[in-house]
């Protein structure tokens, strides 16, 4: 069995175990849509959204799925109900997606202008996640030694990594990682990786 093949089984196992569990579909969609099994991600990502319709990210990455299935339709709703919905939350990262998204399909962006300006919008001089594209604290210090570490402290921010400590948690629990296993800790290093989008040069190696 290939390393994608193994971890595109893990994250089925993960959503079997614990269905409501949106970041098991999360996570099981962004593993079908980098095997290029674009409908399979578009189902999981459609099934995280039911289970938090306020997750951004997974309306950005179903548009995208259901684009390389050829869902053009499909794609311009989920995407324009995403957009707006990072519009109003302050998603800037992923409502920049969605909007290259929606004009790749010669679509119109929404109209957003009349929406508040949401709580957590950057303002000039604001520390801005790259992974939610919202403003927050940027943490103090590397979570840990190595070049992976120094880009989480330059890019994402201490709220977002403190909901991947949450869900690393139950990553561990329900793959029952030993993180003292070179295997388990590479195998935990990607789950993170994939939940805070970090560019696969800096990615841990499975060979």
């Amino acid at each position: 069995m290939s390393t994608e093949q193994e971890r595109i089984a893990q994250f089925e196992n993960m959503a079997a175990a614990d269905p409501t569990n949106e970041m098991a579909h999360f996570s099981l969609g962004s593993a079908y849509l980098k095997a290029e099994r674009p409908v399979e991600a578009a189902a999981s990502f459609e099934e995280c959204i039911r289970l938090n319709p306020d997750m951004s990210k997974a309306f950005e990455l179903a548009g995208e799925a259901m684009v390389a299935a050829g869902w053009e339709d499909r794609a311009a709703d989920v995407l324009t109900r995403g957009y707006e919905l990072a519009a109003g939350r302050g998603d800037l990262q992923p409502q920049q997606g969605m909007g290259r998204l929606l004009e790749q399909l010669g679509r119109e962006l929404p109209d957003v202008a009349d929406l508040p300006t949401p709580e957590h919008a950057p303002s000039e001089g604001d520390f801005v996640c790259r992974q939610s594209g919202r403003a927050g604290t940027q943490l103090e210090k590397a979570p840990f030694r190595g070049p992976l570490g120094e880009w989480i402290a330059e890019h994402i921010s201490a709220e977002t990594w403190n909901t991947w400590i949450g869900q690393g948690t139950k990553v561990i629990n329900e793959l029952r990682l030993d993180l003292s296993r070179p295997e388990d800790a590479v195998a935990y290093d990607t789950h993170m990786c994939d939940f805070l989008d970090v560019p696969e040069e800096l990615r841990p190696s499975l060979n």
